[in-house]
């Protein structure tokens, strides 16, 4: 009766312990999440920032210029 009671107890103690750790996992995760969501990714740059794409003049055979300059270099 007694070794019963002790796996018992260790059996309790052992799933008490994997459900506070997976509460406080889920809220780290939350907090993550709420860290993240109000990160704003998207707005203009401040500062000296250079604009990365310059698009090309609109020639007619632009898009034949830039397949060769593809398949030359492989990108």
């Amino acid at each position: 009766m007694r070794n019963t009671l002790k796996t018992l107890f260790g059996t309790l103690r052992l799933l008490a312990l994997l459900i506070g750790c997976t509460i406080l996992f889920y809220y780290g995760i939350m907090w993550i999440n709420q860290e993240y969501e109000n990160y704003r990714r998207y707005d203009e740059p401040e500062g000296s920032a250079v604009k990365a794409f310059q698009p090309e003049s609109q020639r007619s055979d632009a898009w034949f210029s830039r397949l060769i300059l593809f398949y030359q270099n492989g990108e």
